[in-house]
């Protein structure tokens, strides 16, 4: 990776902050899912298909846990206005 977060930082202070990570994990979990549904929800027991799931869930599961770091990080650093 080229930002500089990701040059500098542990692995838990990236997160909410990379935002090419979080564009990769969107892109993949936009190609995923489909490709999931369209292929293998027929057939939820195949190996391609438990494997392209757990795929899928760890994609959106690492997004969900990027945007949850990158909300807290905005509602942390807002000023109430007096």
């Amino acid at each position: 990776m080229s930002c500089h977060q990701c040059d500098e930082s542990i692995f838990i202070q990236k997160l909410g902050r990379c935002y090419r990570c979080m564009a990769q994990l969107s892109l993949l979990s936009l190609i995923g899912w489909p490709l999931w549904w369209w292929f293998f929800a027929e057939q939820p027991k195949t190996v391609e298909s438990i494997g392209v799931l757990f795929f899928c869930v760890a994609f959106s599961g690492l997004l969900f846990v990027h945007l949850l770091f990158w909300w807290y990080y905005r509602i942390k650093n807002s000023k109430p206005s007096a």
